[in-house]
């Protein structure tokens, strides 16, 4: 199929986030559905903390400026998945490009069914 879709209802970001950065590179679209429902490795205090800290980090002078913190889940997979490609290059980039991630099932990925 051209584009894959993949539910992460009771998934480990991490674990899924490298099956899916590894076929993005191959060139597949993927879509993932239900990121709000996915879970994070550790307890839940130690990561509360972590993203904190991470919220934290800001532009001494003017913080308008960057760097800018995502909070929405679809977000947050967004950029784990980001971490795990080559970024800064165009193949990294276009495959970046190919990734869509949502909260909840959109209707319109929903009538196409068919979710891994």
């Amino acid at each position: 199929p051209d584009t894959v879709i993949v539910d992460l209802k009771d998934h480990m970001i991490g674990r899924a986030a490298a099956v899916i950065a590894k076929q993005l590179l191959l060139g597949k679209k993927v879509t993932v559905v239900r990121t709000d429902e996915a879970n994070i490795a550790g307890a839940e205090i130690r990561n509360k903390i972590k993203y904190l800290n991470f919220l934290r980090k800001k532009h001494t002078t003017n913080p308008k400026k960057g760097p800018f913190h995502r909070r929405s889940p679809s977000e947050v997979f967004t950029r784990v998945v980001r971490g795990m490609l080559p970024y800064y290059t165009k193949r990294g980039k276009l495959a970046l490009r190919r990734l869509r991630a949502f909260e909840g099932v959109p209707v319109n990925v929903a009538r196409n069914g068919g979710r891994v």
